[in-house]
This record gives C-alpha cells, sequence and structure tokens, in this order.
C-alpha cells in the first residue's frame, strides 16, 4: 500500500517552473539540458569534480565534488527540487543514497541495469527483444569455448566502464583470445563477449517518458562511426518505413516496460535480413540525438526536463532533414577558422570545455538541408572531417 501511494505521488507529482533542477555531472549533457530547462524557467545546481565544467558555467550554483562524494551528492539536494543525472558512469550507490532523502525520478535501479553489459543484455532478453547472442567469460579458456560456440568474428567487453569503444576487442581468430583475455582483464571487471553482427547500417532511437505514464519516441536516427566515435547521425534514417517503425516500436517498449522516467537512447544493429539487434541503452540524453536540438518541434533537452517534472511532453515532429557531426579535439580549430563563412544552414554547438584533446567531443554542428544527402554534402564541402563513406 505504501508502494502504491508513492507511485500515485510521483504520478501527481509536477515540478514546476522556478523550482532547481540538480545535475549529477557536469559534461555537455548537463550544460544543454540546463540551457534548455533555464530557457523554461529553472534554475540549476550541479555536482562535479571539475572547476568550471560545462554545466556548472550555465548553471546557478556548482558543487564541487567527486561523483562518489555523498557529502556533495548531500549538498546538491539541499539545494535541488528534483535530480537529475546527466550520464550512466554516476555512481549508483550515491543515487540510490539520493534516492533515500530526495526527489530522483530515474531512480538508481535503471542507472544500475545500464552500467552493467550483461545485467543490460540479459535484461533486454527477458523483454523478448533481439540482443546478439553472448556468453559470460571467467578465463582465457572459457574465451576459446565461447568464440568455437559463438562463431568469429566475436567482440570482447568489458561489462563496465568502457565508452567510444575503449573497453573492447574485435576477435578474428582463436589465436587472439589470450592476449585480449588478458589486455581487458586488467580493467579489473567481469567480461562478456558477444557474436559480431553483420550490420548493415547502426540506429538509434530516443524515448521520453513521464511519471503518468505519457511515453513518446524520436526519429530514428542513422549513425556512422570513426575510430569508434560518432561521427555522423542522419535524420531521417536511410532505412525502409517498416523498418524505423519497428525501431521506434522496441524503443516505447524498452520505455515503457522498465519504467524509465526521463530519456532512454536505445542503440540497434539492423542486419541484413532487416532484424533489429539491441547494442547499449543509455538512461539519458544522448549524442546521436543532438539533431533535436534544430530539427524538432522539442529538443531531447527540453524533453528530459519536461519528462522529470512530469510536463506534458513535447511534439517530437521531424521540421527538416538534418546531419549531426561532431567536432572532436583535432576539428576544432579548422571549425573555428571556418565559423565566420560557415554556411546559415549550419548551427553550431560548443561544450565549453577548457583543454582541447584529440577524439575529445568538443561540439557538433547540425547542418539543415531538404534531404541528408544535401547536408552531407555541405559537411563534405566543409572540408574540414575528411571523406567518410556513408
Amino acid at each position: 500500500m505504501m508502494q502504491q501511494r508513492a507511485e500515485l505521488r510521483q504520478r501527481n507529482n509536477v515540478i514546476r517552473p522556478g523550482a532547481t533542477i540538480g545535475l549529477l555531472g557536469g559534461g555537455q549533457l548537463g550544460r544543454m539540458i540546463a540551457l534548455a530547462g533555464r530557457a523554461m524557467g529553472y534554475r540549476f545546481v550541479t555536482l562535479d569534480p571539475t572547476v568550471d565544467s560545462p554545466s556548472g558555467q550555465v548553471s546557478d550554483r556548482q558543487v564541487v565534488a567527486a561523483f562518489t562524494d555523498v557529502a556533495g551528492a548531500r549538498e546538491l539536494a539541499q539545494a535541488s527540487d528534483v535530480i537529475t543525472y546527466e550520464f550512466e558512469n554516476v555512481d549508483a550507490d550515491v543515487a540510490k543514497t539520493l534516492e533515500s532523502s530526495s526527489y530522483v525520478p530515474q531512480g538508481s535501479r535503471l542507472l544500475r541495469i545500464t552500467q552493467n553489459r550483461i545485467r543490460e543484455k540479459r535484461t533486454i532478453q527477458e523483454l523478448g527483444i533481439p540482443v546478439a547472442p553472448f556468453r559470460v567469460v571467467a578465463d582465457a579458456d572459457e574465451l576459446r569455448q565461447a568464440v568455437r560456440e559463438l562463431g568469429l568474428p566475436a567482440v570482447l567487453k568489458t561489462a563496465t566502464g568502457g565508452y567510444d569503444g575503449k573497453g573492447q576487442w574485435v576477435l578474428r581468430s582463436e589465436a587472439e583470445c589470450g592476449q585480449a583475455f588478458a589486455a581487458l582483464a586488467e580493467w579489473g571487471t567481469e567480461l562478456i563477449v558477444e557474436t559480431f553482427i553483420p550490420f548493415v547500417k547502426e540506429l538509434s532511437v530516443i524515448a521520453a517518458r513521464n511519471p503518468a505514464g505519457e511515453c513518446v519516441t524520436y526519429p530514428a536516427a542513422e549513425n556512422v562511426h570513426v575510430d569508434n566515435i560518432l561521427h555522423l547521425s542522419i535524420v531521417p534514417a536511410r532505412a525502409a518505413d517498416d523498418v524505423l517503425a519497428k525501431a521506434e516500436e522496441i524503443a516505447r517498449r524498452i520505455a515503457e516496460q522498465l519504467d524509465v522516467i526521463g530519456l532512454i537512447a536505445v542503440e540497434m544493429f539492423l542486419a541484413s535480413d532487416g532484424e533489429l539487434y539491441v547494442n547499449e541503452l543509455a538512461p539519458r540524453p544522448h549524442n546521436s540525438g543532438h539533431y533535436t536540438m534544430d530539427a524538432c518541434v522539442t529538443s531531447q533537452f527540453e524533453q528530459h526536463v519536461r519528462a522529470i517534472c512530469n510536463l506534458p511532453l513535447g511534439s517530437t515532429r521531424l521540421l527538416s532533414p538534418a546531419v549531426m557531426v561532431n567536432i572532436l579535439g583535432e576539428h576544432l580549430k579548422p571549425v573555428l577558422e571556418k565559423v565566420d563563412v560557415l554556411p546559415s544552414s549550419c548551427k553550431l554547438h560548443l561544450y565549453g570545455k577548457q583543454e582541447s584533446k584529440p577524439k575529445r567531443k568538443m561540439g557538433h554542428i547540425n547542418v539543415l538541408a531538404k534531404t541528408p544527402e544535401q547536408a552531407l554534402a555541405i559537411i563534405d564541402e566543409l572540408g574540414i572531417w575528411g571523406k567518410v563513406e556513408v
């Protein structure tokens, strides 16, 4: 009965403009959440260990503390009416501690699931949604046995940590198993090996859901990676209408069945037979959803604020085809040198990071055009990223 009452309070709990939103994490996603929320009349306080973090720059206040610092998290909570996280490497124990005394509508359960690839894949399987066949392996011999069962190529991954291709090893022969296991075992976490899906496209769909149970999805993005880092997101994705509809339905099912509050990004592989396999989940705004800032009625960042505050969700209608291109550290100087000649269809977003390093995400550009092909041509003409086959 007490749980039912708590759920009823959450469904009816509207956080109105003028309230303060606490952000666990001070990166670029938090920055863009805060910029969208400030336009709606909300105040923000950020927790991040980096002084003058991207999110801290646009918040009313920043608590400088580690993500594992319970005292810092409580300081954030005292200043906040609602707390959200902007990336999934926030300490789940800290989030759980905050749940006991503060309003954290996303909760810690989904965080725990998505922080561990093994739990994540098993959870998706339990929903009846396809994932790449996988095995959990404890040593090099188990890895060899697993690749015999799964076939080659296969991908060995750390169960926790790792991003932008880090913490992964593509196995193309059984002879690599010993070296690969030894290298990834140094991460100090469980290892999982999965079948390499010979995909024809990588797709992602962002779903939003509020405590009242309202759920919407954004148009699927077609994603192109370079060196395991997202390079382009193309919208509309160039795939059959029934495939795109299926991708959106998968994202909706995951959001509803996992009781998501806020956003969840669902990354998928499209196989040559038309089957979709879920690869990863991200319970937050996502790089592949940055196109929504300029190409949709409601950006993913405004939508996240609406969802955690239990406001009616905004329209996800696509206003224009678009291609999002990431600006990494090596691209920043060329972009700044051309900022005065960027076509008017290019919308520049920089993240306020103090140090520019190769492969570090420093910003992005959304290119709007009549077709994705025209947007891709504009990106090629700028000559900053080089020619990428798409």
